[in-house]
C-alpha cells in the first residue's frame, strides 16, 4: 500500500504565480490544504497579452511570500512536507527558470526530494484528484497556449490522438477580442458580448470538420472574423456582439464534431472500460459556458462522463503540479537530480508527429 504523502507544489509557467500543499492518503485520495495564486492580469492587460519579462520579474517579487503564505495556510513546515514539486515547462523560460531554481533551492536546503512537473500532465491528472478518475479517459486541454485532445492512459502514458495546426483555441479568443477593440483577457470579453449578440448573422468557416484526422485548426476562423469586421467597419456594438456570438457557434460546431469523433474513436478501442468513459476538459478556455454546454450535450449523447474541475484548477495553477508529484511519487518514480533544466516545450507525447500546438519545438505542418 501507498504510504500517506504530502508535497509543496510550485507554478510559475506563466502569468500566474502559485504555491499550494496537496496530500495524498494511502488510498489515493488527494487533500488540498492550501492553494495560493497571484494573478499579473493588472501588469499585463495594458499590452494585450503576457510580456515574458514583466512576468518573470513578478514571479521572483513575490513567490518567497507566495510559498511561505501557502505553507502557513496548511499549517505545515518544510519538515512536514515530503518533497517539492515545481513546473519545469512547457511554458514561458524566465517564469519557469523562477519556479524551479526556487523549487531546487528548497530540496537542498531542506532535503527534500524534488520532481520536475510537466505543466501539462498537472492538467491530464486533475480529474483524479477533484473526482476520484480511474484511468484510462480522455482530455481536451483548451488554453491560450495549447489545444490537444489526449488519450490518458496512466501517470506519464499519454497519447496525442489531435492537436492544433496553428492557432490554440485561447489564442485564436485573445486576437478575435484584440482585432474587436475588447479587453484582454479575450475569451471572457468575447463570451460576455457573445450574450447579447445574433450567432447567426455571420457564416463563419469550421476548420477541418467532417475530416477523419482529430486535429484543430483556427487560423482560418480568425481570418474570416477579421475580414467580416473590416466589410462592416465602423463597428457598433451590437456589429461587435453579432460578430463574437457567430465566432463562439462556429467553434463550438468545431468542437462538436472534432470530439464526437474523439469519443466514438475511445469507444472503439476501449470497448469494456467498466465504468461509464470520461472526457476531462481543462484549461482556461474551459471556463467558456457554451463551450461546456456544448460538450456536457455531446458526452451526454455519447455515453460519456462530462468532467470539468473547479475553474480554479483548470486555469494555471500550483494544487494540480503538486497532485502530479504526488502522482509520479505514488508509482515509485524516482526523483529529478538537481541539475534538471526547465523546457519551454515538452510534448506530454514524446512520440507524437511534430506539429504546432503540442508542445515541442519544430516546423510547423
Amino acid at each position: 500500500m501507498v504510504p500517506f504523502m504530502r508535497i509543496l507544489g510550485i507554478e510559475t509557467s506563466c502569468d500566474e504565480t502559485a504555491a499550494a500543499v496537496v496530500e495524498r492518503d494511502a488510498e489515493g485520495r488527494g487533500n488540498v490544504l492550501s492553494d495560493v495564486v497571484l494573478s499579473q492580469l493588472d501588469e499585463h492587460s495594458a499590452y494585450g497579452g503576457v510580456v515574458p519579462e514583466i512576468a518573470a520579474r513578478a514571479h521572483v517579487e513575490a513567490l518567497d511570500e507566495l510559498i511561505e503564505e501557502a505553507l502557513k495556510r496548511a499549517n505545515v513546515s518544510l519538515d512536514d512536507v515530503d518533497a517539492i514539486a515545481a513546473t519545469s515547462g512547457p511554458g514561458l523560460i524566465g517564469g519557469l527558470l523562477v519556479g524551479l531554481m526556487t523549487g531546487k533551492a528548497i530540496a537542498r536546503a531542506a532535503g527534500k526530494p524534488l520532481y520536475a512537473v510537466n505543466h501539462l500532465e498537472g492538467h491530464a491528472l486533475t480529474a483524479r484528484l477533484t473526482d476520484g478518475l480511474a484511468f484510462p479517459y480522455l482530455m481536451l486541454l483548451v488554453s491560450g497556449g495549447h489545444t490537444q485532445l489526449i488519450l490518458v492512459r496512466g501517470v506519464g502514458q499519454y497519447e496525442r490522438w489531435g492537436t492544433t495546426i496553428d492557432d490554440a483555441l485561447g489564442e485564436a479568443f485573445d486576437k478575435t477580442a484584440k482585432l474587436l477593440g475588447l479587453p484582454y483577457p479575450g475569451g471572457p470579453a468575447v463570451e460576455r458580448m457573445a450574450r447579447d449578440g445574433n450567432a447567426d448573422r455571420f457564416d463563419f468557416p469550421r476548420p477541418l470538420v467532417g475530416e477523419a484526422r482529430l486535429d484543430f485548426s483556427f487560423s482560418g476562423l480568425k481570418t474570416a472574423v477579421r475580414q467580416a469586421a473590416q466589410e462592416i467597419a465602423p463597428l457598433s456594438d451590437q456589429d461587435v456582439a453579432d460578430i463574437c456570438a457567430s465566432f463562439q457557434k462556429a467553434i463550438s460546431r468545431t468542437l462538436k464534431d472534432r470530439i464526437g469523433r474523439g469519443l466514438q474513436r475511445f469507444k472503439r478501442e476501449f470497448p469494456t472500460t467498466g465504468e461509464k468513459p470520461a472526457l476531462v476538459v481543462a484549461g482556461g478556455v474551459a471556463a467558456n459556458l457554451e463551450l461546456r454546454a456544448t460538450l456536457q450535450a455531446l458526452c451526454d449523447k455519447n455515453g460519456f462522463r462530462f468532467i470539468a474541475p473547479p475553474l480554479s484548477l483548470c486555469t494555471d495553477n500550483a494544487v494540480m503540479i503538486a497532485w502530479a508529484g504526488l502522482e509520479r511519487m505514488a508509482i515509485g518514480a524516482a526523483p529529478d537530480t538537481l541539475d534538471v533544466q526547465p523546457r519551454s516545450r515538452w510534448p506530454l507525447d514524446a512520440n507524437a508527429e511534430t506539429l504546432i500546438g503540442f508542445g515541442k519545438r519544430g516546423a510547423k505542418a
